[in-house]
């Protein structure tokens, strides 16, 4: 199969063999300079891109790629991407929802036991030469509220329900009939129904600023919050005032607004957890990533229906 394909993500280096054996053409652009360029210098011959939702690719890059048939995209979200102008072009556009859900459910819960056991200030105690000790709550037996039961979703209301004995509760734009797990129809009575708030819906304009400063104080100053979606989900300035004025009891964050950049205000705080958008990333769901791309990518050259299409395409 030679077909060109434009490699937008940094994160996937030692699984590219994956595309390379499948006979695709790869061209790397892993930094805002060299994608740049790679499309300035080879526009013509690219008919594939692989991103991912953050990184996107833009309306004025897709016009720059006059060969454009498909734009892959690695993971669930693809906020990023002009779904419009590829829709105008006649280009598909896949993703990978629910590859790395086991990845992504498994770091949800280590955050959530992180922050909520206060694992970072108790490890740095120790090396410190202290000896502190400081009660905390734990999961069994909790209320566990998931916003968005999806794939990575039920990944994790089953881990918590099945391991920690916790009650799950969800919201999403409708009730799902397939699941036991209280359903409520807002965010606000998701939150006031939770000790622990799991934040997992896609990223976009359908989802901006879904958690806000109504949905934290439902949840409360025993709630603890762990955001694994997308930063634009939350209210990051009602989040940070919560946080600060102990209105909520601590977040856990994998994810920013503006990444790599994490406001100066959270990582002066004393009751979050932050990590760098990691929860996705596992030897086992990268290579099943790269795997649903190539899948797709061969079924699409070949004139056959691709796996896992977003909706609309």
């Amino acid at each position: 199969m030679s077909a060109t394909v434009l490699v937008l993500v940094e994160t996937i280096g030692d699984y590219l063999p994956i595309l390379e054996n499948a006979g695709f053409d790869l061209i790397l652009a892993t930094t805002p300079a060299a994608r740049a360029e790679a499309i300035a210098a080879h526009g013509q011959a690219i008919s594939a891109v692989l991103t991912r939702g953050p990184l996107g690719l833009r309306a004025d890059e897709i016009d720059a790629l006059p060969r454009l048939e498909i734009i892959t995209v690695i993971g669930a979200g693809y906020e990023h991407v002009d779904l419009e102008a590829a829709r105008k072009r006649g280009i598909m556009v896949t993703n990978g929802a629910g590859v790395n859900a086991s990845s992504v459910a498994d770091h949800t819960l280590a955050l959530l036991l992180a922050l909520v056991r206060d694992i970072p200030r108790a490890d740095a105690s120790v090396r410190r030469g202290e000896w502190s000790k400081v009660m905390r709550p734990s999961l069994a037996g909790k209320r566990l509220g998931v916003l968005g039961l999806g794939a990575v979703g039920m990944a994790i209301a089953r881990r918590a329900a099945l391991g920690f004995g916790m009650a799950v509760s969800y919201h999403n734009r409708r009730p799902r009939a397939d699941v036991e797990y209280r359903y409520h129809a807002t965010v606000q009575a998701l939150a006031a129904d939770s000790d622990y708030l799991i934040i997992a819906t896609p990223g976009g304009a359908d989802t901006q600023l879904l958690v806000d400063a109504e949905v934290l104080q439902a949840l409360g100053e025993h709630g603890f919050i762990v955001n694994i979606a997308r930063g634009s989900v939350v209210d990051t300035a009602a989040l940070v005032s919560a946080l600060q004025q102990r209105q909520i009891a601590g977040a856990g964050l994998d994810v920013f607004d503006d990444e790599p950049n994490v406001p100066e205000a959270l990582k002066a705080l004393d009751n979050v957890v932050l990590t760098p958008h990691v929860a996705g990333l596992s030897p086992d769901a990268v290579q099943a990533t790269v795997e649903m791309v190539a899948k797709n990518l061969l079924a699409h050259f070949s004139g056959r229906p691709v796996l896992t299409p977003v909706q609309g395409f």
